[in-house]
């Protein structure tokens, strides 16, 4: 009996839906603030998604960005170093006819006291 039941429930479900009647119906319309509302929560979930994953990609290009900015880096700081050595220094200054010398006796420094009469 329960199963004649439930069949002839099924098939007017199925009826309902191709027909196009079940949208009508009551109880269909009583559920439209929360079908709206699972509607509103499924779009800011994709929403989000999609705002996350754009999020992760610009992440990542700004990693790569910045392994290439630090090997640059390091190429400049290894250029300078070489060329900043005091024999390079002295070649330059020798390609360019520069008056200058090399100083024979090794850097002094100089100190001064300043007396603060208060």
């Amino acid at each position: 009996m329960k199963e004649k039941k439930n069949n002839s429930q099924f098939r007017e479900t199925i009826k309902g839906l191709i027909t196009g009647s079940i949208v009508a119906s009551d109880f269909l319309r009583k559920q439209i603030p929360y079908i709206l509302l699972l509607f509103l929560l499924g779009l800011a979930y994709i929403s989000n998604r999609y705002h996350a994953e754009s999020v992760f990609i610009e992440t990542e290009k700004t990693k790569k960005e910045i392994e290439d900015l630090r090997a640059q880096k390091i190429e400049i700081q290894a250029k300078l170093m070489k060329s900043s050595r005091i024999d390079k220094v002295i070649e330059k200054l020798r390609e360019n006819n520069s008056t200058l010398i090399e100083p024979k006796s090794p850097h002094q420094k100089i100190e001064y006291k300043i007396d603060i009469e208060e």
